[in-house]
């Protein structure tokens, strides 16, 4: 399995789904844009269900019996909140018999426009065995994704990290390429800029501000 896999680099129609979150005029919809989100989440749940353990299993029908390959894994979905939430519940959707783990991660700015990630909260069952998937919209310096993985990572050793995403900078990824060279990396779609302030060009804007409403600036 390649380590880094672009959805758009392949036509699918999951193309629509990141043009949508990326529209200045369709992403004023929050319920469109969490849905989109999701969507995409779903697609990247099938695309990294055909890269699992699976086990024959004997069926029972109305009719007699049927024989099929069923994921043997154990999956652990995590996110970081708040802007992970849509993007998660698409991956739940999939994968509806997973486990479940959430972490705060976020920005704290300071004046001079540089910032610190801080974490507040966690939720994890044991990671031993499991196969990780680590899902946010967005990847633009890698910072969050790492203390969240690290923050993940004091609950056990899994058997396969996935880091999945809806958009991403070549920055980002590198990053996390570098710091966890055995993770596999899913992207919907990968940009090449970043701004002064760590925003993602051509990108989509701020994703927990476009799903939920804009917060207070810490």
């Amino acid at each position: 399995m390649t380590k880094a896999v672009v959805l758009n680099k392949t036509n699918s129609i999951a193309n629509h789904f990141i043009a949508e979150i990326r529209d200045v005029a369709i992403q004023k919809d929050r319920i469109r844009f969490r849905r989109n989100l999701e969507r995409i989440g779903e697609v990247m749940a099938y695309e990294i269900s055909k890269n699992l353990s699976y086990k024959a299993k004997d069926i029972e029908t109305p009719l007699g019996h049927a024989n099929e390959n069923l994921i043997e894994d154990r999956i652990v979905l995590a996110t970081i909140l708040r802007a992970g939430i849509p993007f998660h519940a698409g991956f739940l959707n999939v994968f509806d018999f997973a486990d479940n783990a959430f972490v705060s991660a976020y920005r704290r700015h300071h004046r001079d426009g540089s910032f610190e990630i801080h974490t507040d909260y966690h939720s994890c069952p044991s990671l031993d065995g499991s196969v990780l998937v680590l899902a946010d919209p967005m990847l633009a310096t890698g910072s969050s994704m790492e203390v969240a993985l690290n923050s993940l990572l004091e609950n056990g050793k899994p058997k396969e990290i996935h880091i999945a995403t809806a958009i991403a900078s070549t920055l980002g990824l590198g990053h996390i390429q570098r710091l966890f060279p055995e993770a596999h990396c899913w992207i919907g779609a990968l940009d090449e800029e970043l701004t002064g302030k760590s925003y993602i060009v051509p990108g989509l804007g701020d994703a927990g501000d476009l799903a939920y409403g804009s917060k207070k600036q810490e």
